[in-house]
């Protein structure tokens, strides 16, 4: 985090914040307000902490509320005092941080409110912006999320791809069965299905193999679909369903029984929530 807010500092600054220094006198100091504009989950609170801490150490930071709180509009949620520059110059850093991140989260909670009631839970994806995946992932586990891998390196994921590149789900699992027993330790693997066919063959060659297969994903199945999988294999392992996962038919899932669902959606699509700096702690 500290080391990515230096880079961004670099690229908003350059070699001045010119509109501050040339209207704001130097030894101003003043308070400000970061305040909701609109009903959410707030999310970042660290990152601008660490934003204005880079900017001048010296900014009295006070976070009137925490990371993965609900807020309303007018809600008081950070007060700042300090040099007027330094808060003028790090303020917009600041916001863009936790108006993305609280996006994210207030879309993964209303998600997670969907599917009270279910067994289901909601894990994240690597539809993520490149240079801010730790912020986002961050971001879907304070909205009570469950974060997926973080990258390429720290599971095997068996998508459609990789299994029509190795000739077929069974060629694929050799391999991997290969791979898996070079290793200190075992990664975790979760296989990519498009058919109740490739279920089966998967669980086949897991079990000629010995190879575990830590979860089963369902790529596109209707609710029926997955309803039906459940019924067949959830005794046998994980499953997860993915693919087209809105807010709209997310319930059918969680009513379908399935253990997770994963949604690219509350990351690639998600809007920002509406907050503000103020110089007074009230809204208009």
């Amino acid at each position: 985090m500290k080391s990515f807010i230096a880079l961004t500092l670099r690229e908003d600054i350059g070699d001045g914040d010119v509109t501050s220094e040339s209207s704001v006198p130097s030894d101003l100091i003043v308070k400000g307000y970061i305040l909701a504009k609109e009903e959410g989950v707030v999310a970042g609170i660290s990152v601008a902490l660490e934003v204005f801490n880079q900017v001048n150490p010296s900014i009295s930071f006070n976070a009137i509320a925490n990371d993965g709180d609900s807020v309303k509009y007018g809600d008081v949620i950070i007060e700042l005092e300090g040099a007027a520059r330094s808060i003028l110059t790090g303020e917009r850093l600041a916001l863009n941080f936790m108006q993305r991140m609280s996006g994210i989260a207030t879309r993964t909670n209303e998600i997670v409110s969907l599917l009270e009631g279910t067994p289901t839970k909601v894990l994240d994806t690597r539809k993520t912006t490149p240079g801010l995946r730790a912020f986002e992932k961050w971001a879907v586990y304070l909205g009570g999320g469950v974060n997926h891998r973080m990258g390429l390196y720290d599971m095997i994921l068996l998508k459609d791809n990789h299994v029509d590149y190795a000739g077929g789900m069974k060629e694929a699992l050799l391999q991997v069965a290969s791979f898996q027993t070079s290793r200190v330790s075992h990664l975790p693997l979760v296989i990519e299905t498009r058919s109740y066919e490739e279920i089966e063959i998967a669980l086949e060659a897991s079990s000629s193999t010995g190879i575990k297969i830590d979860r089963i994903l369902l790529d596109n199945f209707s609710h029926a679909e997955v309803a039906e999988a459940v019924k067949r294999y959830s005794n046998k392992v994980v499953l997860e369903a993915s693919g087209g996962i809105t807010l709209e038919n997310v319930r059918g899932y969680g009513d379908a029984g399935v253990a997770f669902v994963s949604m690219g959606y509350i990351t690639h699509s998600v809007n920002s929530l509406d907050l503000s700096l103020k110089s007074t702690p009230h809204v208009s």
